[in-house]
């Protein structure tokens, strides 16, 4: 498990690279992974746009998170290519049995694994130590690269979650 993701991350794409970042509710299996990359590098290499080749880039982090990032200084993403990809993402839904479009579940590494926290259990989550301010969150919301890098695993303090959660429990 690679705690820093941004060294995977390509050089050669630029900044404002638009990024869509995908969630399971669960760990993928060693082979569901495998067939995940495969799929993914399958689908960035025929990823078009009106015709015109995308320059994208796929891979799957922490064996829990699809991440698509589209490059569009070398061609735009329209409806149609976006589409595509929400259709790959259905597709490894279907194959896995898995849910990657449900946003109630939040994701934070804690001692370097991925646990999920459902929105509605938060304040219990906070008040018996399980997470703190401190704990790093996935904000999937982010949608550059530079958001990626920057703002993807942060401490929850520093999340759109802290307004909310961390002024009620006192924390």
């Amino acid at each position: 498990m690679n705690s820093s993701h941004t060294e995977l991350l390509p050089a050669d794409f630029a900044g404002n690279s638009r990024v869509w970042v995908y969630q399971s509710h669960r760990r993928f299996t060693p082979p569901e992974a495998r067939q995940i990359e495969q799929l993914l590098k399958s689908f960035v290499l025929d990823w078009k746009s009106h015709g015109t080749p995308v320059k994208g880039w796929a891979n799957l982090f922490y064996n829990q998170f699809i991440v698509l990032m589209a490059d569009e200084t070398a061609s735009g993403v329209s409806g149609c290519s976006t589409d595509s990809s929400v259709h790959l993402i259905k597709q490894v839904e279907q194959l896995t049995s898995t849910r990657l479009f449900d946003r109630l579940n939040l994701a934070f590494l804690i001692d370097g694994e991925v646990n999920l926290v459902p929105m509605a259990q938060l304040p219990d989550a906070l008040g018996n130590g399980l997470i703190n301010e401190e704990s790093l969150y996935f904000n999937n919301t982010a949608q550059t690269k530079v958001e990626l890098e920057t703002k993807w695993l942060i401490p929850m303090k520093d999340s759109w979650l802290a307004d909310r959660y961390l002024q009620v429990t006192g924390k």
